[in-house]
């Protein structure tokens, strides 16, 4: 009799460590999932913070010549880089990080007639269009 409980208990032991491993590999899948989740969330964040630093860059540009519209071409920063364009009245800034996330901003403004220093008013902000 002993040996079949003793071979019950070993059983439930098993099953018991069996059933621990599998809850400790689920909460490792899930902080994983978890940790990737704010990776990509800090990384889309920096690629804002790039085209946010590319339009600041032509407002800046903006406020000194008016009739500046040469723009940016893959002008580093960071962990990135960002390339301004302007059509019209018309400032898109994309911003790409050294991982691949993209951001696309598009602003429409509106450029005072006196200055320098030039009054720059953003009339519409569109974020990836």
């Amino acid at each position: 009799m002993k040996c079949s409980q003793s071979g019950s208990v070993l059983l439930v032991v098993v099953v018991l460590v069996a059933l621990l491993a599998a809850t400790v590999m689920g909460h490792l899948q899930v902080n994983a999932e978890e940790i990737h989740l704010m990776q990509n969330h800090l990384h889309g964040v920096q690629a804002m913070a790039l085209a946010e630093a590319g339009l600041n860059d032509a407002l800046s540009q903006l406020r000194s010549a008016s009739n500046w519209h040469d723009g940016f071409a893959d002008r580093p920063l960071g962990d990135g880089s960002y390339t301004v364009s302007v059509d019209g009245s018309t400032i898109t800034s994309t911003a790409t990080t050294s991982r691949g996330f993209a951001v696309r901003l598009e602003a429409d403004v509106t450029i005072a007639e006196a200055g320098p220093p030039y009054l720059v008013r953003i009339d519409r902000l569109r974020i990836n269009p």
